[in-house]
């Protein structure tokens, strides 16, 4: 960010529109992200998370900018109320309180005191966002849940119907709730609104010519447009030099030069500390400045990944997804001589998923998994994670893969279930053992005894441990697959693995 900054300065040094500096700080986070979707699926995923992850930051320093640089003269006495609202708040939070008026009314407290301080209230809104945790649901709340709605089933009473209600919602994280709950008015209301109130211009040759030749339209230009790129790509080839290569970008040289370019677009943010910073003339020369560095930033940004889809595939590889060794979201690792594979026991790419037999979603995914399967190098694993509060006879059925696997017939077991998921009551899987013409007396006792609830407590730990809910649920060479999964989506994400791991052999 200083990068941009400095940049400004010297553009506008001497001047009085110098005080701008704020505007050409700050990245539209939410529009970088919009756009790197409308460039299409070839872009890979860890290049949004970078984007997101870096530049999530400068909205923040903005909006602190906005509060301290950009905001009338500060009065002490308003911020005591707005300190205590703010600590109420956190602790509410803390307590999972489900009432909204608490919020609501801790918010217009906030709001107002800030207000009457005279830093910009837009800061209450931050900091509000900053009090919302965000986190997955785990297996136990989920369970709690579902223990809520079968006693509502059982009984549906409406005091019971309340706490159903209550625990559903109480098993998603308040930042995923307020999302769902808001997306609608900020995406079709609020920043519609917001770009109409601010963003509007009065375009003619004289005014257009007068902007373009000024030091505050360029400075903020040159800001974003070469200030961004040049921030981006020098602090990560910084950190990277300075940490000996333990702290690197996730992503090859050119995804990184197009994050640069793409911070290019700086609108919302940058229009909103305009708005504070000039008035009149000045304040539609930002405006210019601002709506055109997005629109340089964009072209410039399909500029660079168009060039670099114009590469082999192995350069491209390396160029966009880098050779740094990701951090592993499966716990613990595949083990060949534990879990269960099928394929060759060692390739280079392994699919593992965490399913349930009883779950219809699994059985929908086994097809696009055969498929899948054809490609004869890819090594694939299944884990257990039955779902015992939906599903109630998944327990029973994994322990069934595991006694058939004693007797070496554990993918036979498997495929059955999956094409018999109604039939999974103790007969049925005797019957199924019979079937696949295993030993049935030594298969019962085994089912019986619980012989094998330890080895699926085992994966069900595993699952846990690598942050799984819910089924099916995919990782690919020990990084988990949040997309879709049909057969496009996975062998997309195979693909793409193989190439980053062609662009490391290189």
């Amino acid at each position: 960010m200083a990068v941009p900054v400095g940049i400004y300065l010297a553009i506008n040094a001497g001047r009085s529109s110098a005080h701008g500096w704020g505007v050409a700080m700050s990245t539209d986070t939410a529009l970088a992200l919009g756009l790197l979707a409308l460039l299409g699926r070839d872009i890979p995923d860890r290049m949004r998370v970078f984007v997101l992850t870096v530049f999530v930051v400068d909205d923040l320093v903005a909006l602190a900018v906005i509060a301290i640089v950009y905001s009338d003269d500060i009065s002490l006495a308003p911020l005591v109320p707005a300190l205590v609202a703010f600590a109420v708040l956190l602790i509410a939070v803390r307590l999972r309180l489900q009432q909204r008026l608490v919020y609501v009314g801790l918010g217009v407290v906030l709001w107002a005191a800030l207000s009457s301080s005279g830093i910009d209230p837009v800061v209450a809104g931050l900091v509000i966002g900053l009090a919302a945790p965000a986190y997955a649901p785990t297996r136990d709340d989920l369970q709690q849940a579902t223990g809520l709605v079968r006693r509502f089933r059982e009984e549906p009473t409406p005091e019971l119907a309340r706490s159903a209600q209550v625990g559903l919602v109480s098993a998603l994280s308040p930042n995923a709730r307020l999302q769902t709950f808001y997306h609608p008015w900020t995406s079709y209301v609020i920043v519609p609104l917001f770009a109409l109130a601010n963003a509007g211009l009065v375009l003619d040759p004289g005014f257009l010519a007068d902007a373009y030749t000024s030091a505050i339209t360029l400075g903020i230009i040159v800001a974003y447009v070469v200030g961004k790129p040049v921030a981006v790509v020098g602090s990560s080839w910084a950190v990277t030099r300075l940490s000996r290569g333990r702290i690197r970008p996730p992503i090859g040289n050119a995804a990184v030069l197009a994050s640069g370019t793409i911070a290019g677009i700086g609108f919302t943010v940058a229009l909103l500390i305009a708005s504070r910073a000039f008035i009149g003339d000045d304040l539609d020369k930002a405006k210019l400045g601002a709506l055109s560095a997005a629109a340089l930033s964009a072209v410039v940004t399909w500029m660079v990944l168009r060039l670099t889809a114009l590469f082999p595939v192995q350069r491209r590889a390396r160029l966009l997804l880098g050779d740094s060794t990701l951090i592993q979201d499966l716990i613990p690792a595949v083990d060949p001589d534990r879990d269960h594979i099928r394929g060759p026991r060692q390739s280079v790419i392994t699919v593992i998923e965490f399913g349930d037999f009883e779950c219809p979603y699994c059985g929908q995914a086994e097809t696009s998994v055969r498929e899948l399967l054809t490609d004869t190098e890819i090594r694939y694993v299944w884990r257990h994670l039955p779902l015992v509060d939906v599903h109630p006879q998944a327990q029973l059925a994994a322990q069934a893969t595991e006694a058939a696997s004693a007797q070496g017939a554990f993918w036979p077991m498997h495929d059955r279930l999956l094409q018999h998921q109604d039939a999974l009551s103790f007969d049925d899987l005797i019957e199924h053992a019979a079937a696949l013409g295993l030993d049935v007396e030594r298969f019962r006792a085994d089912l019986a005894s619980g012989a094998y609830s330890t080895r699926v407590a085992q994966d069900v730990e595993s699952a846990d441990l690598s942050g799984v809910s819910g089924t099916p649920t995919f990782f690919i060479n020990g990084q988990r697959h949040y997309e879709a999964y049909d057969i496009e989506t996975l062998t997309t994400a195979v693909s793409v693995e193989r190439q980053r791991l062609a662009a490391i052999a290189r």
